[in-house]
């Protein structure tokens, strides 16, 4: 019999360290693997051997990376078995290492394949496109969707995805998995853009799951002032470390309004004279960004290689403990819904600091300045303004200044407590 459990590295530091798991065979044996995840301590939580999801939704991902690392250790040991043998640690890594399939499983016809097999080929698809957060994404989504399946005892086959099994399912994500109404309202959606991708591919002929609807609520958009990012700037860091390699990324954000995705994936050919022409990860739009001086020599950086790409959860704890470090501690209230009851809560800003705090600083910073909302959308490869709009958070002190530039009034007197 073998188990698999995980544990953190360096279980008492201040900032993220490895996932290891380890592989018991019949309770005597103990085999190490690295998992090549890391966790801030603060959001592990050790009696489950779990990223902490609630308050940090991208933990689900890490989660089910989890889950699958330990699926795939048990069946390496399975398969060595039966020859006779122990897993090495090669094999082990090798397992514990995700990659999608080079190439597709071999197809089913199409009359024997389940509503779970059209999943993974969905997921292996975004796999093979490089949507690697997309695909993580969508895993969660059938991850809920299985546990709700055993919670509930009831099938879940696309013609019983209708308006009543939404209805059961959205209840379920809300009073037992305790999600807010922008997560169940996220994972509706992508639900339903699955049942459309089958549908178009003649899995399925239904279109009750068309009805399934939740509410979202768009939150309080979180950015960053100009005073702020100039913190940032001329925080006094180590040259080439962690922490500096991360606030180059995040500031290239900044003057960019790149995604995390498209951050990364910067090249060479990219780069003509100072402007950034680009095709993004998310949504193939072609978009060229002028780089303003403070921008162009990060580029470079990157394209020499002195940059080094991390992961997203990783720059996201990073930004967590540049944003302490720099004296972003200002303190902001999140507001959350749940069935359209609001939960807040206050907390310290940088504790709220993210990868895509970078974009929406970028557009903020921007229409602040006076440039047109057109031009912005052009940028950051934005299609319409409904979507534009959840990136702008024009604060009280910016609506003061302009207003003041307007109409010829002196700024408000800054009180000093």
């Amino acid at each position: 019999m073998a188990t698999v459990s995980f544990h953190l590295k360096e279980p008492k530091a201040e900032r993220p360290t490895a996932i290891y798991a380890l592989l018991t065979i019949d309770r005597r044996t103990r085999l190490k693997v690295y998992t090549g995840l890391s966790l801030l301590p603060a959001q592990w939580v050790t009696k489950e051997q779990r990223a902490q999801e609630r308050g940090y939704p991208l933990n689900g991902l890490t989660n089910d990376a989890l889950d699958g690392i330990a699926e795939r250790l048990r069946t390496c040991y399975i398969q060595c078995l039966a020859q006779g043998t122990l897993p090495t640690s090669a094999l082990l890594k090798e397992a514990a290492a995700f990659e999608a399939p080079a190439t597709p499983p071999s197809p089913l016809p199409a009359a024997s394949r389940t509503f779970w097999d059209v999943a993974q080929e969905w997921i292996t698809l975004a796999h093979q496109r490089g949507k690697t957060t997309s695909a993580y994404l969508y895993t969660t989504t059938f991850r809920h969707l299985r546990n709700f399946a055993t919670w509930a005892g009831r099938a879940v086959d696309f013609e019983l995805i209708t308006p009543s099994f939404g209805d059961a399912y959205t209840s379920y994500l809300l009073r037992e998995v305790r999600l807010t109404d922008n997560t169940i309202a996220k994972q509706v959606s992508t639900l339903k853009r699955f049942m459309r991708w089958a549908a178009e591919r003649d899995y399925h002929h239904t279109a009750g799951y068309e009805r399934l609807s939740w509410k979202r609520r768009e939150p309080d958009i979180m950015t960053l002032t100009a005073e702020e990012v100039e913190a940032l700037e001329s925080l006094a860091l180590p040259e080439e470390g962690y922490l500096d390699n991360a606030r180059n990324l995040f500031l290239l954000s900044c003057y960019t309004g790149l995604r995390y995705s498209d951050l990364v994936s910067i090249r060479p050919e990219h780069l003509r004279g100072s402007t950034l022409r680009l095709t993004t990860q998310k949504t193939r739009e072609v978009v060229s960004i002028p780089l303003q001086a403070r921008a162009l020599p990060i580029v470079r950086r990157m394209i020499d290689g002195q940059i080094r790409s991390v992961s997203n959860q990783k720059l996201n704890d990073y930004l967590k403990e540049l944003g302490e470090r720099a004296g972003i501690t200002e303190p902001m209230e999140v507001i959350r819904f749940r069935g359209g009851r609001r939960e807040s809560q206050t907390v310290p800003k940088w504790q709220k600091l993210g990868c895509h705090t970078g974009r929406r600083t970028f557009v903020t910073l921007s229409l602040e300045r006076g440039l047109r909302p057109e031009l912005i959308m052009r940028i950051t490869g934005h299609r319409d303004w409904r979507s534009f709009k959840r990136y702008v958070n024009i604060t009280e002190q910016a609506v003061e200044r302009e207003f003041a530039r307007v109409y010829d009034m002196p700024p408000p007197m800054k009180v000093v407590n």
